[in-house]
């Protein structure tokens, strides 16, 4: 570690590159830990290449991989000098199954090395990476890839991550990190594999393991992950239901609102007293993001606070400028609304939507959109009557997914979020039809604290300008 005391402000790890290594990196500069997403950092290499990597910041950042040979495939097979015509498709690049190719891994290893070097390229301040235990078969060589670039923190929601803590370790080892895949109807275990020496050989650098923190909802969880050495993480982030993002399903039956989204009640409470009393450093999310909330936190014990909000909608976030101008600008006019949906996430996870014009948000909009699942990163593996395993999405074409076993009651009013999250960033995919894929922006519903700070700065605020005002109290 680059530090020897904890965090008080954890940047969030938001959609895919919202959470850039540029807010990472400003962020951390401030003496907190910035964050970036490690959400299809192979697809966010592979499209910024295709458009002639501007600034030239990849291609900096590739040049101190420790594979010189592996980074030059991935150029080879991605960079264009001057980048692709505006109108014409991005090259697809290989999915990441439970026995991905050679091609996928590297391009894996790749993209989140790059995107952490660049977040601690020259300074010595603490960065972290954010995965979502639901994209299964894309963790192992995501966190491999962080850890070759040095990344000090993993931290990991929208599941239970009991198996990263192990695979840290064996990682740090220079061994073969194995992770168990949720295949459904599965007669056997499925696991993935991933050997650092296999594709790195002799340039495989000594590593070294990052702490990790596993995003908890309830104390329930946190005590289970805290019972067996094995599965223990170095501290939790303790999430409420207005965090941004995928956040857990109420608990028991879920109850609808009149205006159709889940109903949490005092079940769905962490007690915090409860998490105190495991002993490793915690931090709160959804609803911290204010100076008195910061306070409040460590009066009952945390470490301190993650926040997304307020800096995914600082000037460094990866959202489009004109995204970014227009949340700011109803945030402004006080019309910002965010929705807790819970079915446009595949996951099955109650999934936060802005409700914004011309985005996957307006009901036309979304059913003008013709139903294509080509990145594939929230697909669920399946398993045949024979054995092999098929790939499946609640978003892509529905006779695709009944034919692999779907439910019909299933595809209802879910939305292909990595090709939305991809528009978010300003990489969205042009389909040969001339469609080009629109954004869906997730926010926290906590939005105490952006109002508060754009009464502050009315054009906008930078991230450390958030970090201080956070910190202030």
């Amino acid at each position: 570690m680059t530090t020897t005391h904890p965090p008080v402000v954890i940047q969030g790890g938001m959609g895919i590159a919202v959470s850039s290594w540029r807010l990472a990196r400003e962020v951390s500069l401030s003496g907190q830990l910035g964050v970036v997403s490690g959400t299809a950092l192979d697809g966010v290499l592979a499209r910024v290449l295709q458009d002639g990597d501007p600034g030239g910041h990849r291609r900096r950042a590739l040049a101190h991989f420790p594979s010189p040979a592996m980074a030059q495939r991935v150029l080879d097979a991605y960079f264009i000098e001057g980048g692709r015509p505006a109108d014409k498709p991005y090259r697809p690049h290989p999915t990441l199954t439970i026995a991905p190719g050679r091609a996928a891994i590297e391009l894996s290893l790749t993209g989140n090395f790059t995107e952490v070097w660049l977040a601690k390229e020259g300074h010595s301040g603490v960065v972290g990476i954010n995965m979502l235990e639901k994209v299964q078969t894309a963790n192992s060589s995501a966190i491999l890839g962080a850890m070759l670039a040095d990344v000090d923190y993993v931290i990991m929601g929208a599941g239970v991550p009991r198996e990263i803590p192990r695979l840290l370790t064996d990682f740090a080892a220079g061994r073969t990190g194995h992770l168990t895949i949720d295949v459904a109807n599965s007669t056997k275990v499925h696991r993935s594999a991933l050997n650092p020496v296999h594709f790195l050989g002799a340039e495989l650098p000594v590593l070294r393991r990052p702490q990790f923190l596993a995003i908890v909802s309830l104390h329930v969880l946190a005590g289970y992950l805290n019972r067996d050495p094995e599965i223990r993480p170095d501290g939790f982030v303790v999430e409420g239901p207005r965090a941004g993002g995928h956040s857990a399903p109420p608990r028991g039956k879920m109850i609808l609102d009149d205006s159709g989204e889940p109903i949490y009640g005092p079940k769905d409470d962490a007690d915090l007293a409860k998490v105190a009393e495991l002993g490793l450093p915690f931090w709160l999310a959804g609803g911290y993001a204010t100076p008195d909330k910061v306070v409040e936190a460590l009066a009952a014990g945390a470490a301190g606070v993650q926040v997304g909000t307020l800096f995914a909608m600082a000037a460094e976030s990866g959202l489009t400028p004109e995204l970014r101008a227009r949340l700011v600008s109803e945030l402004a006019a006080d019309t910002l609304v965010v929705r807790n949906d819970p079915r446009a996430s595949p996951t099955g996870f109650p999934f936060k939507v802005a409700e914004l014009s011309n985005t996957l948000s307006d009901e036309q909009n979304y059913q003008a959109r013709e139903r294509i699942c080509d990145l594939g990163y929230l697909r669920s593996p399946v398993e045949r009557a024979d054995g092999s395993i098929a790939y499946r999405c609640a978003s892509e074409p529905v006779h695709m997914y009944l034919r692999k076993g779907g439910s019909e009651e299933e595809l209802a009013g879910r939305k292909c979020l990595c090709n939305a999250l991809m528009a978010n960033i300003g990489l969205g995919q042009v389909r040969r039809s001339g469609y080009v894929e629109e954004p869906a922006v997730t926010l926290g519903q906590d939005l105490v604290g952006a109002e508060a700070l754009i009464s502050l700065y009315p054009d906008g605020w930078t991230a450390r300008q958030a970090v201080d005002w956070l910190m202030s109290a």
